[in-house]
């Protein structure tokens, strides 16, 4: 007998050890599968998939009741693995650009993995939209149907600091309404977070072509300029008399002709009657009929025109060239971290970072 108590006791150890490296550190294992989860509540639908908390497909009906898939992306799951679109995905720790992939926080001086020349993109090579997240809630249908997706971000990762426990959730209200709620806390340290999510929007549907059609207004007065890299310069300019005024509904074809590379700026939201909630974009669609207006708790918007989308192979083998679709990010400033007359991204230990997006679609007949 005594000499089976050493075996038990190694045997439990063993088990301890295996299950922690499985499951334990990062926010889901290694071993979970990627898969496709539906939100439906009788009038439209999305699907996302727990790789990097994607939306694949928002399906909706335009004015003569076809249905059509508004967001760009692929047919096979495996194959977002392997996209450098950001199609769909949550993006992080930080989105957008931080200048030189390096900032000081509290006397520390923090190397970031750079994946854009030497700038930082997206949260760096292995983002928050290339990690499996752990799906801790779904109800598919009925009333108020929703998604909430996990992940552990580790102290180190991708050089930030700090671990933080960060969750997305998609929800359907009313009709047409998707709901994107994303929080994330701190562990011992503090550090910069700053989420978007990334769709690709073509209201047409994601195989009718160009958005340039498509009519947009944004409720932004000034823009954060940038450099020949896309940093933020750290100035904050109006946009009166340039092509960035877009505070009318306009074409959104006769104000890119004077952009040669297009969109790619981040605008800086107007404040709305004291309203934590404000408007900060409206896009409409002439030919389907359908509308999106987008309200956000965010200071900043990333209006970007898909301008580098070129033979990218998408859905039922649709070839997506530039301009195929649009994001429209709310955000923090870019580069925040380096420019001290922005509005901070640092979240401390005993804080949440919170950031809320309604998505309104309409379908006008």
């Amino acid at each position: 007998m005594m000499q089976k108590t050493p075996s038990v006791f190694y045997c439990l150890i063993l088990i301890i050890v295996t299950f922690v490296c499985l499951f334990g550190g990062v926010g889901a294992s290694k071993h979970e599968h990627l898969k496709i989860y539906e939100l439906n509540n009788g009038h439209f639908s999305i699907k996302c998939t727990n790789w990097g908390a994607t939306i694949i497909s928002v399906l909706l009906p335009d004015k003569n009741g076809e249905i059509a898939d508004v967001v760009l992306g692929y047919d096979s799951v495996k194959t977002y693995k392997n996209d450098s679109t950001y199609f769909g995905s949550v993006v992080g720790r930080v989105a957008n650009r931080i200048g030189g992939a390096q900032f000081t926080l509290n006397g520390s001086h923090y190397k970031l993995d750079a994946n854009e020349k030497q700038n930082m993109l997206h949260g760096g090579h292995r983002g928050f939209s290339d990690v499996i997240w752990k799906v801790i809630k779904h109800k598919k249908e009925g009333q108020s149907p929703h998604i909430t997706f996990l992940y552990n971000s580790f102290d180190g990762e991708e050089g930030f600091p700090g671990d933080v426990k960060v969750m997305v959730t998609y929800s359907l209200v009313g009709k047409y309404g998707l709901r994107v709620k994303m929080v994330a806390k701190p562990g011992n340290k503090a550090t910069p977070v700053n989420l978007a999510q990334h769709s690709y929007w073509n209201l047409g549907g994601h195989n009718s072509g160009s958005i340039l059609s498509e009519k947009i207004q944004i409720f932004g007065s000034h823009i954060t300029p940038t450099n020949d890299q896309l940093i933020p310069t750290g100035k904050i300019v109006s946009v009166k008399g340039t092509p960035y005024d877009l505070l009318k509904p306009s074409v959104i074809k006769r104000k890119i002709k004077d952009l040669p590379s297009g969109y790619d700026i981040n605008y800086v939201l107007d404040a709305q009657n004291g309203n934590k909630m404000k408007v900060a974009a409206i896009v409409w669609d002439s030919k389907s009929g359908r509308s999106m207006k987008l309200m956000t708790d965010q200071p900043g918007l990333q209006f970007y025109t898909g301008n580098y989308v070129k033979d990218v192979k998408g859905k039922g083998g649709y070839v997506y060239e530039a301009h195929a679709g649009l994001c429209l990010e709310t955000q923090g400033f870019p580069d925040s971290v380096n420019h001290p007359n922005f509005p901070s991204q640092i979240v401390n230990p005993g804080q949440t970072y919170k950031h809320h997006m309604l998505f309104a679609f309409s379908i006008h007949h």
